[in-house]
């Protein structure tokens, strides 16, 4: 029990001179204040909230999300074929598939995905 106590005190002070040295080394300075803030789309996180927003970020984001969700659904469509009929699922992945071209195109004739407006 002794043993264990005098364990843990040991790493703890390690631990604490360990930390005082990283401290002691670090180089931090009122100039990384900017650098540790949290970054929102180019505004100025010291100004005012109420600014305008470009929706062509929000058009972005939401972009994205949809092409992320859609390749969490189109990874398990292997595995799928294993456990159904190929007609099934020949249909029901072409359908998928078919469903998000039509998306992607609604979304290149509505010109969301231009960079540059």
């Amino acid at each position: 029990m002794i043993n264990l106590l005098i364990s843990g005190f040991m790493i703890m002070i390690i631990m604490l001179i360990m930390i005082m040295v990283i401290v002691i080394i670090s180089n931090k300075s009122f100039m990384d204040r900017e650098k540790s803030s949290p970054f929102e789309c180019g505004f100025d996180p010291i100004s005012s909230s109420r600014t305008s927003f470009s929706l062509h970020f929000y058009l972005i984001a939401v972009i994205f999300l949809i092409f992320d969700v859609e390749i969490v659904l189109i990874l398990p469509i292997m595995i799928i074929m294993k456990y159904s009929m190929i007609l099934e699922w020949f249909m029901s992945s072409s359908l998928f598939i078919i469903i998000l071209l039509v998306g992607l195109l609604h979304e290149w004739y509505q010109e969301m995905l231009e960079w540059v407006n």
